[in-house]
């Protein structure tokens, strides 16, 4: 099968497969796990922060964030589109009791400060505390500026606001803009990242903070059934997507502006090129065929999510010639074929 429905469906690679298997564990809830304790490091000190913890997903690794953030009855500013508002089941406010106070995200993804600020609420104890903004890098494939996350560091210094960053691709988004990750992750109180999206393994992602926001996520991993045992068979993958995972995701977005420029000479599908700027394409079916479309494409052993509009994710199980496959197969859909 070749699977354009999100870069979560990456497979591990034969080098992570050998470092699993020959991986020196311990028990990572007593801290003695040497592979956890040594990608933790390694991650802290690449991402330029003093601490990190391993995660087992992206999702967990932000409801941490906003939990240690954040108190019971207290809320966080973020994104309409944010991630950690749509689409983690409610965990901040189920688990937490910490309110979302979500803002519609601009064009380029970005929240307007200006609004940012109108949505603070006042020191007033009719509302709740407004203690975060939580932002999202890339989101819906789309790269915040280096200068918007310099105005938002700032914006929440003026307001004694915490800052943090859902990073589950940040790396796609340093490659996008030609920077260090450091160049991005300098402005955040709090960074999640994916490790098993687009850099490849198999499981997991990363918090990183201070050591003493470390602590209280720790705690809190634990309470909410994180804390896992042998966990260094899964850290010896992430060592290696984090090592390696960046330096071929270029390609991922080259294959994605190809992929665009192909679709666009599709007159049967709506889609606007300047919208592609790292691994993730959208296209919208003018004729409302997704689900048709999408049926017969897994038929010819090609998936993708019919949603309106369609969203295309490359990623390193995806190669040229599986795009050249996949357009074609569309080609085929369109003409009757």
């Amino acid at each position: 099968m070749i699977d354009f429905r999100s870069d979560t469906v990456t497979r591990p690679t034969q080098a992570m497969r050998q470092a699993m298997a020959s991986a020196e564990v311990g028990d990572d809830v007593y801290g003695d796990d040497p592979t956890v304790n040594g990608l933790e490091a390694y991650a802290a000190d690449r991402f330029g922060f003093e601490s990190a913890l391993f995660t087992a997903t992206g999702t967990q690794a932000n409801l941490l964030a906003i939990m240690s953030h954040c108190g019971r009855g207290e809320e966080y500013l973020c994104g309409q589109s944010a991630h950690n508002y749509r689409y983690e089941g409610g965990g901040a406010a189920v688990l937490g009791s910490v309110q979302p106070q979500p803002i519609e995200n601009e064009p380029d993804g970005s929240i307007d400060l200006n609004k940012a600020r109108a949505a603070i609420k006042a020191d007033d104890f009719h509302f709740a505390m407004t203690r975060l903004l939580s932002l999202e890098n890339t989101i819906g494939g789309k790269v915040l500026s280096l200068d918007y996350q310099r105005e938002a560091r700032a914006f929440c210094d003026d307001h004694q606001l915490l800052l943090h960053l859902d990073g589950a691709r940040v790396f796609n988004a340093a490659v996008k803009t030609g920077c260090d990750v450091t160049e991005i992750t300098r402005h955040y109180d709090s960074v999640s990242v994916c490790l098993s999206k687009g850099l490849g393994a198999p499981v997991g992602s990363l918090l990183l903070g201070s050591e003493a926001f470390i602590m209280r996520a720790t705690r809190l991993r634990k309470m909410l059934g994180g804390g896992m045992r042998q966990a260094g068979i899964l850290a010896a993958a992430g060592r290696i997507a984090l090592e390696q995972g960046p330096l071929r995701l270029h390609e991922d977005h080259d294959n994605a502006e190809y992929l665009t420029a192909c679709l666009a000479d599709i007159p049967q599908l709506d889609i606007n090129p300047a919208q592609t700027q790292t691994n993730i394409v959208y296209a919208r079916c003018r004729s409302g065929r997704a689900v048709a479309l999408r049926d017969a494409l897994a038929e010819q052993g090609i998936l993708i999510t019919a949603g309106d509009p369609i969203r295309f994710v490359t990623h390193l199980d995806v190669s040229r010639q599986d795009v050249d496959q996949l357009v074609a197969a569309i080609k085929r859909f369109y003409s009757g074929a």
